[in-house]
């Protein structure tokens, strides 16, 4: 993001949150975001550079910190890189070697990796399709999560797999409109 203006941690963090709080849980993107994000088990941490190069170790350090602490404490981490991987596909592909990387840290069956960036398409979509706005985020995010949380919300919750595709239909009912008016966008809270 060479050029643009430099985000902090706060805005960082409080545009996370808002979009949170206002797309996430308030659209039900994600049915099990409530209840950590209620009990303050989320961890938001900001990598500040604009150069990517730091980013991966970044990464590794948030992973050993949160395997270090019991799921009551810290159940995810939202890992925000607000002024580096503003290309989408660039994104991608260090989400790629994230997940190598994770796996060849010792992390794979640990941890899950989501991804999250203001440009994100999914494949054989076009990038207005309003069904990408799934993974739309206000800066390009890495997400943590830990699998034994994951698979006890997936049994806990009847027809998970069907999550994807009702939040497509939420998001097609909603519209272009509709999305932006949640203003969840970057800049959009006050830190």
């Amino acid at each position: 993001m060479t050029g643009a203006a430099t985000i902090g941690p706060l805005q960082a963090e409080a545009d996370m949150r808002r979009w949170l709080e206002r797309a996430v849980i308030g659209l039900n993107l994600c049915p099990f975001a409530k209840a950590v994000h209620v009990k303050g088990q989320i961890h938001y941490a900001v990598y500040e550079p604009a150069e990517e190069v730091d980013l991966m170790e970044a990464l590794l350090a948030q992973a050993r910190d949160l395997a270090a602490l019991d799921a009551a404490v810290r159940d995810t981490t939202l890992l925000i890189a607000p002024n580096t991987l503003a290309d989408f596909l660039d994104f991608n592909d260090f989400t790629a070697r994230a997940e190598r990387q994770l796996a060849r840290a010792g992390f794979d069956g640990v941890f899950q990796l989501a991804s999250f960036h203001p440009q994100f398409q999914f494949a054989g979509t076009e990038a207005g399709d309003i069904g990408n706005a799934t993974n739309r985020a206000p800066y390009p995010t890495l997400h943590l999560l830990r699998e034994d949380s994951v698979d006890r919300a997936v049994d806990a919750f009847p027809g998970a797999e069907a999550i994807f595709e009702r939040n497509i239909d939420t998001l097609e009912a909603l519209g272009a409109q509709g999305w932006a008016a949640l203003d969840v966008g970057p800049g959009s809270a006050k830190p």
